[in-house]
């Protein structure tokens, strides 16, 4: 990618904008089940532990939906490895792309002008 400020490469950029904040829902998703599991073991009172087996239905159930719209659009492929990896590859590969852009060149405008002065 020669000039970020092209309109032609932000082409699919927002299936790996709307990816990656999937992905992000799924960790953040699972990290809740693993967070209310501890605390479900701890919990003093049949009351809390109660509340706490509710919330983390609601969780699991969450994650599940998360991963399973992931998996409808091929975000996510836990079945092909193979792909998965082709997949895991492309978005390394973006990322790697987007922090090597020079964000912030000399020249701001698209007439490769230096601003006036004063």
């Amino acid at each position: 990618m020669n000039d970020y400020l092209d309109p032609i490469n932000s082409v699919g950029m927002p299936e790996l904008t709307d990816s990656g904040i999937a992905l992000e829902f799924l960790l953040s998703a699972k990290t809740g089940v693993r967070t209310l599991s501890i605390a479900l073991t701890e919990a003093a009172t049949p009351t809390i532990r109660k509340l706490l087996q509710e919330q983390l239905d609601v969780t699991i159930s969450l994650y599940f939906e998360i991963a399973d719209l992931m998996m409808k659009k091929q975000w996510l492929n836990p079945y092909d490895l193979e792909l998965q990896k082709q997949l895991d590859i492309k978005s390394a590969q973006n990322a790697l792309d987007i922090a090597n852009l020079n964000l912030f060149p000399g020249v701001t405008n698209r007439k490769n002008q230096p601003p006036p002065l004063g």
